[in-house]
């Protein structure tokens, strides 16, 4: 919360996807993350993320993590990672950048288990700021079988 410029950090789990003024949270410029505690450790099939799409721009440097740990200094399995030159220090990337739309992107997992969720971007092509509208995450609890959705 203290890298916002505008928002709150629940609007990204709060199921509004539509990018309207008020419905995201916008950090600052450079090396920006929000992270989802899912309570629980689950196994992780999905992510769906929205990113600013009103206009259409491309966000740099995305990358997705799943941890055990909240501080991500261990066990971490990155899902998605389009930052190619390494400028988030993660590794470099080889996935695609893609441009916003109001379907989201969604990463397709094969069960990966964690407890956070970590989601990093560095600007985008219209701006500098890193906005994110909504995040879902969809899985299964370890040994059972709901369906999690993460809310904050």
């Amino acid at each position: 919360a203290e890298w916002s410029i505008m928002g709150e950090p629940s609007l990204i789990t709060d199921g509004d996807k539509a990018a309207a003024p008020g419905s995201f949270l916008e950090l600052g410029p450079g090396k920006k993350w929000v992270q989802i505690y899912l309570e629980d450790t689950y196994t992780i099939n999905a992510i769906a993320i929205w990113h600013y799409h009103q206009q259409a721009r491309v966000y740099k440097d995305v990358a997705v993590q799943i941890s055990n740990d909240k501080s991500f200094e261990e066990g971490v399995t990155t899902v998605f990672n389009n930052d190619s030159d390494n400028s988030l220090g993660l590794g470099a990337g080889e996935d695609y950048e893609y441009l916003e739309n109001n379907e989201g992107r969604l990463l397709v997992l094969d069960g990966i288990q964690g407890r956070y969720v970590r989601l990093y971007s560095q600007g985008n092509t219209s701006n500098k700021q890193n906005h994110y509208t909504e995040v879902e995450v969809f899985g299964t609890e370890t040994g059972g079988a709901q369906t999690a959705k993460a809310d904050g």
